[in-house]
């Protein structure tokens, strides 16, 4: 049967089938909006089965158009007549690739560009919510040496990472000062970005792509068990994420950059908070590794450099989230149970198998 159109404008979120993005259309839609989703090939139901699934028993409406990062224009039909635009759609790929400008930067980059000119063309839209990330802030625990009181907050920018070094958190800083950049040349609409940190918790498909979703998989599989780098870094539930956007969409005060962040963890405190909730099941590390191991071995191991090494591993990181709490009205879930239900998630869906 026919959803009833709501009152609403509709909402456009791009890449839709994305891990963020599942969760904040289906915010939206249990709150009644019309959602346009832009995924690169609506027929390809492996991508967008979740989405329809989620659709269905909600007071929502949601529609599927195609687009393309790279491709001018292609944003146009399913902006139409929506006055909120959330950019979520950008590559999110750590290793695998040969060309970093190619796989990353220019994806990021022109995209967002094809997003925001298709926004000016637009006439309805009246606010645009980007997906941008804490990786456009500092680029690696090491910059956080020059944040005030070394806590890092919104007024930093990442001005350390390139194509060579940290290319996907070049990607992101790219891209979300090309959108300041276009923002400024008008004054119809305004620009919200959420700063996310490393981001967990339940995917709404097991075909979801993300470093986190990896990083957990990876854990759980054992290919850490020999100890875990002294890595520290921020962390935040999908769902909270997905909920920042929404806020940032629909309240008229906010504006500017959010970080949006949990907490602070090490990669051995994420472990012991997987093996505390799932006993001896799978081989979680017990141990972190001397640094000098880590610089010797690392590059040997996956896609980090020596560089990265000396810049992260070792190095404290204070993350300071208190615009997205206090302007926003963002309330944080406790991230013992992201990193809970994030692996059941993933055991759920045939993605690791128990010990018997």
């Amino acid at each position: 049967m026919a959803k009833k159109d709501t009152t609403n404008p509709p909402v456009l979120v791009t890449g839709a089938s994305g891990y963020i993005a599942g969760w904040i259309i289906k915010y939206l839609l249990e709150k009644g909006y019309t959602v346009h989703g832009t995924v690169r090939d609506p027929s390809k139901a492996r991508n967008v089965a979740h989405l329809h699934k989620i659709a269905e028993g909600t007071p929502g409406t949601l529609k599927l158009f195609k687009a393309d990062l790279l491709d001018e224009g292609s944003f146009d039909e399913a902006m139409q007549g929506c006055e909120v635009v959330m950019h979520t759609a950008s590559p999110f790929i750590m290793e695998g690739y040969t060309d970093a400008n190619e796989a990353l930067v220019r994806p990021a980059v022109e995209g967002t560009r094809h997003v925001l000119e298709s926004v000016n063309r637009t006439a309805s839209v009246k606010r645009v919510v980007l997906t941008s990330s804490i990786a456009a802030v500092i680029g690696d625990n090491a910059d956080a040496r020059k944040a005030p009181f070394r806590v890092v907050n919104e007024t930093l920018w990442n001005n350390t990472s390139s194509v060579k070094h940290n290319p996907y958190q070049y990607s992101k800083v790219a891209a979300e000062q090309e959108a300041w950049r276009i923002n400024r040349t008008q004054k119809r609409w305004d620009l919200v970005t959420i700063n996310p940190s490393m981001v967990y918790g339940p995917a709404l498909t097991p075909h979801s792509q993300s470093a986190s979703i990896d990083t957990m998989v990876q854990m759980a599989k054992g290919r850490y068990f020999m100890g875990v780098p002294k890595l520290v870094y921020g962390v935040v539930d999908v769902r909270d994420v997905a909920q920042a956007h929404i806020l940032a969409a629909f309240k008229p005060e906010a504006e500017g950059r959010y970080i949006v962040s949990a907490a602070e963890l090490t990669m051995l405190q994420i472990s012991k908070i997987l093996r505390k909730n799932f006993g001896w099941k799978f081989p979680f590390p017990l141990m972190e590794q001397p640094k000098a191991a880590v610089w010797l071995v690392g590059p040997l191991l996956g896609p980090v450099t020596r560089k990265f090494i000396s810049r992260n591993v070792g190095l404290p990181l204070r993350i300071d989230n208190t615009r997205s709490r206090q302007n926003l009205g963002l309330q944080y879930r406790p991230v013992e149970a992201t990193f809970v239900d994030h692996l059941q998630q993933v055991i759920d869906d045939g993605l690791l198998r128990k010990k018997a």
